[in-house]
């Protein structure tokens, strides 16, 4: 492959992540308008997580994986006190963490040249590229998300759905991505 296609294929996958990022930030940030303080914070039992414990899980994970492992910077990170926390922080705040930490996500990201992605990392212990990072915080992420979605439709019965009858995405973005 040649540098210039190599490049190419670093702009396309990091452009993808980021607008994976924003897509599902979008569906968290529809789930948590709907919800009440106190639904955000509601937790079925002690083995599950409520809404607002994954939205300062998700924050943390980005922060550790992203900003402080590929980019560099020095973060503070307690990932038990994510999971623990039984308020102290409104649904709006934690959100607007979550955004902000997406925000310097996707700049780190879209930043990203093919050195960057490449670069071996050692973040939680683990050993990884730069692009497998990324992979790793999109589909956890995802995974998050999901969760999120899929309490807001427990606690509201309401449909979430992104995708109409004929699988065709609601918001009118064109299908050249899903």
């Amino acid at each position: 492959m040649s540098p210039m296609q190599q490049s190419k294929l670093a702009a396309e996958f990091v452009s993808y992540a980021s607008r994976k990022l924003g897509d599902h930030l979008a569906q968290i940030r529809r789930c948590v308008a709907l919800l009440s303080e106190e639904q955000v914070w509601f937790r079925p039992n002690d083995n599950s997580n409520s809404v607002a414990n994954l939205l300062l899980h998700l924050s943390g994970n980005l922060r550790q994986w992203i900003i402080g492992g590929v980019a560099g910077r020095p973060i503070t990170r307690n990932r038990q006190a994510e999971f623990d926390a039984r308020g102290g922080i409104s649904k709006d705040e934690a959100l607007a963490r979550l955004e902000q930490t997406v925000h310097e996500v996707c700049a780190v990201m879209e930043s990203a040249g093919d050195d960057v992605l490449t670069q071996i990392y050692e973040i939680q212990r683990y050993r990884v590229s730069g692009a497998a990072a990324i992979l790793h915080v999109v589909e956890h992420f995802a995974f998050h998300t999901g969760q999120i979605v899929t309490t807001t439709k427990w606690l509201l019965d309401v449909d979430l759905s992104l995708y109409n009858e004929h699988g065709h995405r609601r918001d009118g973005r064109d299908a050249g991505v899903p």
